[in-house]
């Protein structure tokens, strides 16, 4: 997969990026992120990316034609299954459904957002926005860190044991199960006995019932279209 970010702060992507999952990815080559300096396409002195918008209001409007040129330039071709992404808080929610999606893609293009807000004219250059909730952060980067690591980490061969990936929360709607290790007791808080009968049957199924158990008590919302 090729990944794009288009951002006003190319930094803040070199930590994130380099280490654990993603960065044995990048090394494997199963991924090539590629991050974009907005300010490349600008062509003012002062390499300008926002302005003050029309009919007034509060902060600064990232301006539509940087964001158009650079995506001139970056988005491939026809016949390429390329998303253009705006992050954005109008955007769809993210979860993991969006991410499984994303991850059949063989690009990414990413639109970090930033100050007040963006012009509007941007939205008719994407193919989709995103939300990752309903709360609010000085920039898009943070988000397009979190969507990209959890798309990545669902690309064949990146996990060692992609069995993993079955049991893992919201992959078939539930929360996860408990878990436990070594020692069975430890300051009298016990393993439960059915972990350790040795029977795969019971402990499949104990763990599909407190899978829905920890459901039912902490995201009742994500019952709602299961039977």
């Amino acid at each position: 997969m090729k990944i794009d970010i288009i951002t006003l702060f190319p930094g803040m992507f070199s930590g994130p990026f380099d280490e654990s999952i993603i960065k044995r990815a990048k090394q494997k080559g199963l991924v090539d992120v590629c991050i974009h300096d907005l300010r490349k396409w600008t062509d003012d002195l002062h390499r300008t990316v926002d302005d003050k918008p029309y009919g007034g209001g509060p902060g600064m409007v990232m301006k539509v034609e940087p964001v158009d040129r650079a995506l001139s330039e970056i988005r491939p071709g026809p016949g390429s299954y390329t998303e253009v992404i705006l992050i954005t808080p109008q955007g769809n929610r993210f979860d993991q459904s969006t991410a499984r999606d994303l991850s059949g893609k063989d690009r990414l293009i990413f639109i970090c957002g930033h100050y007040e807000g963006f012009d509007e004219r941007i939205r008719s250059l994407v193919d989709s926005e995103i939300s990752i909730g309903d709360f609010v952060l000085t920039c898009g980067e943070l988000p397009a860190m979190v969507i990209c690591d959890s798309v990545i980490r669902l690309l064949p061969g990146v996990l060692g044991d992609e069995a993993c990936l079955e049991h893992e929360s919201f992959e078939h709607g539930l929360l996860e199960y408990p878990q436990y290790t070594r020692p069975a007791d430890y300051k009298g808080m016990k393993v439960p006995g059915v972990l350790l009968c040795g029977d795969p049957k019971k402990i499949s199924a104990w763990q599909e019932q407190m899978s829905l158990e920890r459901t039912k008590e902490r995201r009742p919302d994500l019952l709602k279209h299961r039977k």
